[in-house]
């Protein structure tokens, strides 16, 4: 039973132990002003520590793999606050779980960037976590671990590393990476923890109020989670705010995924003048457009 609380945490000596290469091991035991001694949880504690000396990170063992959902997958990742909505609606966690996770939510709202829980009984889980893109537990962190974002030139590198196997294909057009470039501020892209999963463009004709969707392509390791539609939903929304009234995309091999998605069959005369001047007639790309 925990008969008492964490109030303060001695930081200072704590980092002279690790500055002179020690291995810090705090027991859950604390002491009061007048020598009283008290037992602590150690979730309590641990997230007490990791705020005090503002840690990157803190690491929890739990007895399963990490946080699973109603169906037994794993919960790869969480911000505090869907975390804290999961402790509220599902009372059926785990014990261990429980109090990893409220420690977790207390230590990333209080300045620690990243917390995990990862199973104790997994070889290697542990390195998986930190050292592999994908992790092996649960990661909760204020920080959006995989999020959908305008591309930047630093970003360049990674959307040829997708497209280049689809443009050795013929599925689609070769870019230049000057082109790119060039074309950077028409780029949205897929970040999944500093890596470009997914990227689209959009080129709005705005005299036309329409605008073309190209370049959708989505790493084939991350072709699962509906990525590509999500950028396709980023993609139409900008369209949208940019007042065009339709979109429309050019292509040879995925013409039934945008049928799927509310696309029709249009005609090349349909396009903007400037965009049939560039038209491509020996890909004879499929012309298929929607309006927003």
């Amino acid at each position: 039973r925990h008969t008492g609380e964490v109030r303060r945490v001695d930081a200072e000596a704590l980092r002279s132990l690790l500055d002179s290469g020690s291995i810090a091991l705090v027991p859950a035991l604390g002491c009061s002003p007048t020598g009283e001694v008290f037992n602590l949880s150690a979730e309590d504690v641990a997230s007490a520590a990791a705020v005090a000396l503002q840690a990157d990170k803190l690491i929890s063992l739990v007895e399963g793999p990490g946080l699973t959902d109603s169906k037994r997958r794993l919960v790869q990742q969480l911000t505090p606050a869907e975390a804290e909505k999961t402790l509220t609606a599902r009372r059926t966690l785990p014990e261990d779980v429980q109090r990893q996770l409220v420690a977790a939510i207390h230590a990333c709202r209080h300045g620690v960037s990243r917390a995990h829980l990862v199973s104790r009984h997994v070889d290697g889980a542990l390195l998986q976590e930190l050292f592999t893109r994908d992790g092996a537990g649960t990661l909760i962190t204020s920080e959006r671990f995989e999020q959908l974002r305008p591309a930047q030139i630093d970003d360049v590198s990674g959307i040829l590393e997708i497209i280049a196997p689809l443009e050795q294909t013929g599925i689609m057009v070769r870019r230049s990476r000057e082109q790119i470039e060039l074309e950077i501020g028409h780029f949205t892209v897929i970040d999944r923890d500093g890596m470009v999963v997914g990227v689209g463009g959009l080129y709005p004709y705005p005299e036309d109020a329409v605008g073309e969707i190209a370049c959708v392509a989505v790493h084939p390791d991350y072709r699962s989670g509906g990525r590509g539609e999500d950028l396709l939903a980023r993609l139409t929304e900008q369209a949208r705010q940019q007042g065009l009234r339709s979109v429309f995309v050019l292509t040879t091999h995925t013409a039934h995924w945008f049928q799927e998605r509310g696309f029709e069959r249009a005609t090349l005369a349909s396009l903007p003048v400037a965009r049939q001047q560039l038209y491509n007639y020996q890909r004879n790309s499929k012309v298929f457009a929607m309006t927003l």
